[in-house]
């Protein structure tokens, strides 16, 4: 059976999961509830919280399911 990655994204940044890497040890969702919840779909509120919040949070997923970036601007 294959899992897909998902994508959240909003104006600034784009937060991606990789369900096949993660460790589910919960520490998003237990410290940033209002972004990375258990039992709502989509499971990520990506406008739930600051960028700058939603980005540290992503830095501590100790297994990298959780990535972030900043989307890149478009020049007119």
């Amino acid at each position: 059976m294959e899992i897909n990655s998902r994508e959240f994204r909003n104006k600034e940044i784009t937060v991606t999961y990789n369900p096949v890497l993660c460790c589910l040890s919960g520490i998003c969702a237990k410290e940033l509830s209002s972004v990375f919840r258990n039992s709502v779909i989509p499971w990520v509120d990506i406008d739930g919280a600051t960028n700058e919040k939603i980005m540290s949070q992503v830095k501590k997923c100790p297994s990298g399911a959780l990535q972030c970036f900043r989307n890149k601007k478009k020049v007119a």
